[in-house]
């Protein structure tokens, strides 16, 4: 893969290379009209793949808070076009790494001295290259390391990188008035703290020693003396990334086993811990020969405020769903309603958010819950295009929720969905086995 000598860190720079992506998508509709012109039945696939690409490359280029929100909205499948899922999940595990001699100057500048001052042997060419760093083979003492390194100027155009893509997601995701300054807060601290490897060690280890006790997990040992702001050193994990080793496996009793470890390692954070690890997706998950599943990259993990946890859980309950006015309650607890919402208004979203529960709860309503069903599948993307498709709700005031659903309904959508591809059949209260 083509390595990449120079990131844009001012802003200037990163601003110049998205209003080059723009001309390019700018090209690409007049191309479509033309066409249209010509042929009225003409779809807008070749438009979306053609805009995809265009979009992915100028980010990939840029890498920071810009890659990782392609990377987000990736997992989103019922959200975006098909086209665009396809190319921005590419954010996961196919991005340009750095060159050797700016992986250097890089590490240099971080840590104070290069690479093989450090480690007995260090390879220079990465093996994982992703949003916000680069992953390196080292050796130590015997031991085999990864050393993840974060990219040049990533921490520092973390709020200009997100003011230059608020305008795209205030138009896809309908969101109007002061109040949806809140989610953009959170996401901009949230990005933050990944840029922050020391915090991301501690956070690792927390988490990592209170699941130790959850058969079918491990986990990576973290070095501090080897790690600092900028530079993280763990042990090198054997395995294969979840989504190649969901494609391959046609052994049932495999996919449960790990599929339970999965679902109980999430189910302790949030239940026990009250703070997940908030970035499931495929590449933060090894299987090894033994398979057993492994959980890395714990840079994004999210607290569970205890304000937010009891009603979103009260919610899980069908009795709860069904009682109008308990319903209710909860409704304006977590910023759902609101006190200013009309009449048509509360009508409405009571009956979107009743409909979208009773649906993506099912999990919970069940001793055990099949993630390959395909129905619960079928129901989810006709629930997402129909209110895609609503001109009523294009109409009404997209802010709903508390800041916390950002991460917590993407925690959910990430866990369901490589549930899904692994066709795993999981225990749903299983985790209070390790209380």
């Amino acid at each position: 893969m083509k390595t990449i000598d120079k990131i844009p860190t001012t802003k200037l720079g990163r601003t110049s290379e998205l209003v080059k992506t723009g001309v390019k998508v700018g090209g690409n509709y007049l191309k479509y009209y033309s066409k249209k012109a010509v042929n009225p039945k003409a779809t807008k696939d070749q438009l979306n793949e053609d805009n995809a690409a265009d979009i992915y490359d100028g980010l990939k280029n840029l890498k920071g808070s810009a890659l990782k929100v392609a990377q987000m909205l990736s997992m989103e499948k019922n959200i975006l076009p098909n086209a665009y899922v396809e190319k921005f999940s590419l954010s996961q595990f196919s991005v340009p790494p750095l060159s050797a001699p700016l992986v250097r100057k890089t590490f240099k500048k971080y840590q104070g001295k290069y690479p093989e001052e450090l480690y007995d042997t260090f390879a220079t060419q990465s093996v994982n290259a992703a949003s916000i760093g680069q992953v390196h083979k080292a050796n130590k003492d015997g031991k085999k390391l990864a050393v993840k390194i974060q990219y040049p100027g990533v921490a520092d155009s973390i709020s200009s990188d997100l003011a230059m893509v608020k305008p795209i997601a205030v138009r896809m995701f309908n969101l109007k008035g002061k109040d949806s300054e809140k989610y953009f807060k959170e996401l901009e601290g949230k990005l933050l703290e990944e840029t922050d490897y020391i915090l991301e060690v501690q956070q690792s280890k927390e988490i990592t020693e209170a699941c130790s006790k959850i058969p079918g997990l491990r986990f990576p040992n973290y070095y501090e003396k080897l790690s600092s702001e900028r530079i993280i050193t763990m042990d090198w994990m054997d395995g294969k990334h979840l989504s190649e080793f969901a494609k391959q496996n046609k052994d049932q009793a495999k996919a449960d086993k790990i599929g339970q470890a999965l679902w109980d390692f999430y189910m302790y954070q949030m239940h026990i811990l009250k703070a997940v690890h908030a970035d499931p997706h495929p590449g933060n998950f090894l299987v090894d020969k033994d398979d057993n599943l492994i959980a890395i990259d714990f840079g994004c993990v999210k607290k569970v405020p205890l304000e937010f946890y009891t009603p979103y859980f009260e919610l899980a309950d069908k009795k709860n769903i069904d009682d109008p006015h308990f319903f209710s309650r909860k409704m304006f607890e977590l910023e759902i309603l609101r006190d200013d919402d009309s009449h048509k208004e509360l009508k409405f979203f009571s009956e979107l958010f009743h409909e979208m529960l009773s649906l993506f709860t099912k999990p919970f309503q069940e001793k055990t819950f099949d993630f390959a069903d395909e129905e619960f599948w079928k129901n989810i993307t006709e629930l997402s295009e129909k209110y895609a498709n609503d001109s009523e709700l294009k109409k009404m005031n997209g802010n709903r929720g508390s800041k916390h659903f950002l991460y917590i309904n993407r925690t959910f959508f990430g866990l369901y969905n490589l549930l899904h591809d692994l066709k795993s059949t999981v225990t749903v209260k299983n985790f209070e086995n390790y209380l």
